[in-house]
């Protein structure tokens, strides 16, 4: 299928994991004789930041890429913010193992379309969200501004999140976070974070995966991202039909909600 997109080309590269000193690193493959080094094992990594990158610098060609159901989510949304022309993406559906569905706690480890693997059902749930919920709200506060006060400003979870794309960050707006400084405003940095995942987490886990602190960053924008679903009704990267209820302005520095038009 994808020597077939290569020979005839449908596609001016197929965009997924290589071998290379034993570690599998992203690879653009633009010939059929090199698919025998593709890597199709269960390492999770954010190509569709690569992808955007390819689509700007190459903005008439057409591109292949592997996709997990997050990795779907996160064509979809951004599609929405144009970042992505949907008309020159050709994904491959890889549905993921039951072991690696357990391992991310994905509650849809499985793309639309399942090119590659077996559909297996979701092994993650919203337990330690309403769990944390369940607490009093002094106590909901210290334990996040406990968790917050670990972060070493690393920008980890900023630089792997998939849909992260905005040319110039909120969290370098010196208004809002000092550059360089140690430790980071607390709470400022994650919840301003936090704002901005509220309708644009996909819920892959990579930031928390990235995270050194073991911040439990998904917790957070999971409850961020429930919160816009019970209000709204929007569920990020779940139709690509359904605009974002809120809309980031000029650098990131604003949002506004789309259905109560306000700030």
């Amino acid at each position: 299928m994808i020597a077939e997109m290569l020979a005839q080309d449908t596609i001016a590269g197929f965009l997924a994991l290589r071998m290379m000193n034993d570690h599998p690193i992203p690879y653009l493959f633009t010939k059929p004789e090199e698919l025998g080094e593709l890597y199709l094992g269960e390492v999770r990594y954010p190509l569709t930041k690569l992808l955007i990158r390819l689509a700007q610098k190459y903005p008439d060609d057409s591109f292949g890429i592997f996709a997990r159901a997050c990795d779907e989510r996160s064509l979809i949304e951004l599609y929405k913010n144009q970042q992505l022309d949907q008309e020159k993406i050709v994904f491959v559906g890889v549905a993921c193992s039951g072991e690696l569905a357990e391992k991310c706690e994905c509650l849809e480890p499985y793309p639309s379309q399942i090119d590659i693997g077996e559909k297996v059902e979701g092994r993650g749930n919203l337990a330690i969200v309403n769990e944390i919920e369940a607490k009093p709200e002094e106590e909901r506060y210290r334990f996040w501004m406990d968790q917050f006060t670990k972060c070493i400003k690393c920008y980890g979870c900023r630089d792997i999140c998939p849909v992260c794309f905005c040319p110039s960050c909120t969290l370098e707006d010196h208004n809002l976070v000092h550059l360089g400084g140690m430790p980071p405003e607390i709470p400022i940095f994650h919840l301003v974070r936090a704002m901005h995942m509220a309708d644009r987490c996909i819920d892959c886990g990579l930031c928390e995966e990235a995270c050194p602190a073991d911040i439990p960053l998904r917790t957070l924008y999971r409850k961020v991202r429930e919160t816009v679903k019970n209000l709204f009704g929007y569920v990020p990267g779940e139709n690509i039909e359904d605009l974002p209820p809120l809309e980031v302005l000029g650098d990131g520095a604003f949002e506004i909600c789309r259905t109560c038009n306000k700030k």
